[in-house]
């Protein structure tokens, strides 16, 4: 499906009014299945949330991370947040399905920039497919090169703005999760595009410090702004708030993928309380890996010294029946 130009266009109305373009959630996403090779299904589901605005999904068979990514068109360009966890296209043709929904002028689809939320593999991988796409420019995924490209040399602080064209979207930083993580907001649609900072499952904490300061600063910003949704990378958890297991291709009731705005705003007191290891929320499951790394490998330690000592002790019986054995 390819967009008119002058169809796209024709969709500014309400933003030009200082309103947030209304869009439909109404979609039901591809879950996987308990047996892909038996149930084969497409590789990337495609929504229009509204006629600019698409959210892609990988489906949790091709990839167990089943990452969410979106597409927003502004008159000038667009921006493809995120590219997702493949990197073969025989497997996931996500460049040509994105480069066949971009408006075309002069016979050519808009230029597309490719940014991400985060570095982490998974968000990043389908940048390869882009490479032979002159149109296309992709950020660097590194620290480095998200400042570089957005203008944020006041990192973690400050906000940039990136302009499509008759679409304004700010980056706001929120390390904690990943060091160059960063949120997306469009300023159509009122979309607030998260990553793996804030969405339905686990919030996997690296820098526990630096995710507080990034939630007190987001919720700040936030609060004097309009958030429709919030958009994350990933689902990872069910209608009845359990989680999916680590690598399940299958995810059945799943819930949706959208979190309110009081979802971020709750994050801070969250994470304040927040005791080091797992703590289970509403929306959310807040997770420390290397904490629970480290308890994990302390308990072992502990459960092996334990067996030496009852070991050491049954041995030093052995000797002492031995010896009045002999007496």
């Amino acid at each position: 499906m390819r967009i008119p130009l002058l169809a796209a266009l024709l969709a500014i109305g309400p933003q030009a009014a200082g309103q947030a373009v209304p869009g439909s959630l109404d979609v039901h996403w591809n879950a996987g299945a308990p047996d892909c090779e038996a149930a084969p299904q497409a590789p990337l589901q495609v929504h229009a949330y509204e006629p600019r605005t698409f959210i892609l999904r990988q489906s949790p068979c091709v990839h167990f991370e089943a990452n969410f990514l979106y597409l927003l068109i502004g008159s000038e360009r667009a921006l493809l947040i995120d590219s997702g966890a493949i990197a073969d296209p025989e497997r996931m043709p996500l460049a040509q399905r994105v480069l066949e929904l971009l408006p075309r002028r002069d016979g050519a689809p808009l230029p597309l920039i490719v940014a991400h939320s985060h570095g982490h593999r998974d968000h990043r991988a389908g940048d390869a497919l882009f490479a032979s796409h002159g149109a296309v420019e992709v950020v660097a995924a590194d620290l480095e090169g998200v400042k570089a490209f957005f203008g944020l040399d006041r990192w973690p602080d400050g906000v940039a703005r990136l302009d499509l064209g008759d679409r304004g979207v700010t980056v706001l930083p929120a390390p904690g999760h990943h060091p160059a993580q960063v949120l997306f907001h469009d300023e159509r649609t009122a979309l607030l595009f998260s990553g793996d900072f804030l969405l339905p499952g686990r919030l996997l904490i690296d820098d526990t410090a630096a995710y507080r300061a990034s939630a007190a600063r987001a919720a700040e910003f936030f609060r004097d702004h309009p958030v429709t949704h919030v958009l994350g990378g990933h689902v990872e958890l069910d209608l009845d708030g359990r989680l999916f297991p680590h690598g399940a291709q299958h995810h059945p009731r799943e819930r949706p993928l959208q979190l309110d705005k009081q979802a971020l705003l709750a994050l801070p007191a969250a994470l304040e309380t927040f005791n080091g290891f797992h703590a289970r929320h509403d929306d959310f499951v807040l997770v420390h890996p290397m904490h629970n790394l480290a308890a994990l490998a302390a308990a072992a330690v502990a459960a092996l010294a334990l067996v030496g000592w009852a070991l050491r002790r049954l041995w030093r019986r052995r000797r002492a029946v031995s010896a009045r054995g002999r007496d």
